[in-house]
């Protein structure tokens, strides 16, 4: 069992507090992401995990094992860094072979591991050359079977991608998917980049701050954020939050009239809003339609035709609040010019003032 139990954690360096109470509970041969900006702590909490890193607080269950102080060979995590950490001088059998070798393993037993480990990563006739003759993305792999051939509880990733380019990052995405499905192997990813969480992982954990904003599944936060932070954070382009003032609320939800003169009557709970409340709609850029009878005037300010989509950004209002939307790849559209859009209730989220979402009528407990 490679359940991975997080209870309580809390980390400080000297008085700055980076981690407060961390709970967590990630189940066997998931792969779940932690993704934040920079400095929210996802790194810290991963070399927690790991034991690079000691909590100030709190309690790591690995495999229903208090391994909270033990000693990191001793966890059973295998861990693959951002950065590749080749021997240049070896070749990649030696490479992989190396953690190993520092455990005096068998020859026979060690060869099987790494041939076997090599196979998965498609790296068999790559285990003659040194890191050198390899491209960005092999190299990735040896750092990869390394760790494989540990035979780890969990695996733990540390932004493995970020030195990738582009292209090689998405065939990359898609080779790290389909290994932790050959493995069948608990895996956590740290990332900055939501698209990573958003292809990879069966859970996603935001962090903000040191602190989780919410745990979920990568379309349930996408479609049912928790906070303000989560819905800007999760989704390319970022959701639109544009500024509204509660006009009145009753059993068919809160009443609002948006930046831009847009009067709506949204379903969510408006059991924490009073009339006069400022509020903030979300609505996510590609649930706009360019419609002539629409309810919201845009100023298109730049236009980016993408082939199948045109992302076009422009203003509401008299205040300049920003506007995304994502429309069709021939949309008539034209920079400097207004155009009107059309949004559905069914589509809006409502954030209060503390940033918490207005959960919608009927709508499932949210995991925050």
């Amino acid at each position: 069992m490679a359940t991975l139990d997080l209870n309580q954690i809390n980390k400080s360096f000297g008085s700055a507090k980076v981690l407060h109470d961390i709970d967590l509970a990630i189940q066997d041969k998931e792969f779940v992401v932690f993704v934040g900006p920079s400095g929210c702590g996802k790194s810290t909490l991963l070399r927690i995990i790991a034991g690079l890193e000691e909590a100030t607080s709190g309690q790591i269950i690995i495999g229903g094992e208090d391994v909270s102080r033990a000693h990191p060979v001793e966890r059973g995590i295998s861990m693959v860094f951002q950065s590749y950490a080749l021997y240049p001088h070896l070749s990649v059998f030696e490479n992989i072979a190396f953690p190993l070798r520092v455990q005096k393993l068998a020859a026979d037993d060690l060869k099987e591991r790494v041939e076997r480990a090599a196979g998965i990563l498609q790296l068999t006739d790559k285990l003659d050359l040194k890191p050198g003759q390899l491209s960005g993305g092999q190299r990735q792999r040896v750092a990869i079977g390394r760790s494989i051939v540990r035979n780890p509880k969990v695996f733990l990733f540390d932004e493995p991608l970020s030195n990738l380019d582009a292209a090689l990052r998405g065939d990359m995405r898609v080779e790290l998917s389909q290994l932790h499905r050959q493995l069948d192997a608990t895996m956590v990813y740290v990332t900055h980049d939501q698209i990573e969480a958003m292809t990879m992982a069966d859970r996603i954990v935001v962090l903000n701050g040191g602190r989780v904003e919410q745990f979920g599944a990568p379309m349930e936060l996408y479609h049912h954020p928790a906070t303000k932070f989560v819905a800007s954070f999760i989704g390319q382009p970022n959701m639109n939050l544009v500024p509204a003032t509660v006009e009145g609320v009753d059993a068919n939800g809160v009443a609002v009239s948006m930046e831009g003169g847009a009067k709506l009557v949204l379903p969510v709970d408006g059991s924490n809003v009073s009339k006069g409340d400022r509020v903030e709609v979300g609505i996510r850029p590609e649930n706009v339609k360019l419609d002539p009878n629409g309810n919201i005037d845009i100023s298109v300010r730049v236009l980016e035709r993408l082939g199948g989509a045109s992302i076009t950004y422009g203003e509401i209002g008299d205040n300049g609040t920003k506007f995304c939307a994502s429309l069709g790849g021939d949309a008539k559209l034209v920079e400097g010019a207004q155009a009107r859009l059309s949004i559905s209730v069914d589509d809006c989220h409502v954030f209060g003032e503390d940033g918490n979402v207005l959960r919608r009528k009927n709508a499932p407990e949210l995991v925050a």
